[in-house]
């Protein structure tokens, strides 16, 4: 499976899909960061390869030998990645899926509309694109109407409304901890034995075994939310 992750809007949550929900459950595929500018997945600690939308050459080559890939484009980027993508005849075919994650700004909306229409423009199937809901508080539908009229009303794009992915404080805790929820599950040290068994640590210490223990107990409803968007998308 090869997936890019693009939008024309910053900060809707590209690199949180590409590291926290795409990457753990794709065997470990390569990431592949399309950015100059903003945060990628090497900020959580992941390794990565960057380069810049122009050379898409580059990544095109790459894509063709690889059974499994993760693209994160950023919103910087992408008018010279769908650029070549054009040039590059039939070279959307490579990918087996885009995602373009959207939050319910009014703005977020439009460009996430935007995007699907250039992913269309540039021959990628509508049974190829995909729409990730990221940080909706109650209620989906009215969160993103706008989505929801646009997919109704121009079938350009596959709606998954099970696509959600909830807000949640962890995200940013992680970021500040370069960890991704993965990476903090698979940490196995026993942080309330350490708590019980050192009273005389210092305060600083302490906190941080307190924050770990309160960033895995955030983590692991978050981590069944993701399970269930990634069997949604793949579904």
């Amino acid at each position: 499976m090869k997936v890019a992750v693009l939008n024309y809007s910053g900060s809707v949550g590209k690199t949180t899909i590409a590291s926290h929900l795409l990457s753990p459950r794709m065997a470990d595929a390569p990431i592949f960061a399309v950015e100059s500018t903003n945060e990628t997945a090497a900020d959580l600690g992941l390794d990565i390869e960057q380069l810049r939308g122009g050379q898409f050459g580059s990544l095109y080559k790459r894509l063709l030998s690889l059974d499994n890939a993760i693209v994160d484009v950023g919103a910087s980027n992408i008018e010279d990645f769908l650029d070549r993508v054009a040039k590059y005849e039939d070279s959307h075919d490579e990918l087996d899926a885009y995602i373009v994650p959207v939050v319910s700004t009014g703005k977020a909306q439009r460009e996430s509309i935007k995007t699907i229409q250039a992913l269309a423009g540039v021959g990628v199937p509508s049974d190829r694109i995909h729409v990730v809901f990221n940080r909706v508080e109650v209620d989906v539908r009215d969160e993103f109407a706008a989505i929801f009229g646009y997919a109704k009303a121009s079938k350009a794009f596959t709606l998954t409304p099970d696509a959600v992915v909830w807000e949640n404080e962890v995200f940013e805790a992680l970021a500040a901890k370069r960890l991704t929820i993965a990476n903090l599950l698979a940490d196995d040290t026993d942080y309330r034995a350490l708590l019980r068994g050192n009273p005389d640590a210092d305060v600083k210490q302490r906190n941080q075994w307190t924050d770990m223990l309160a960033a895995r107990a955030l983590a692991k409803p978050v981590s069944r939310n993701l399970d269930a968007v990634f069997d949604a998308l793949m579904s």
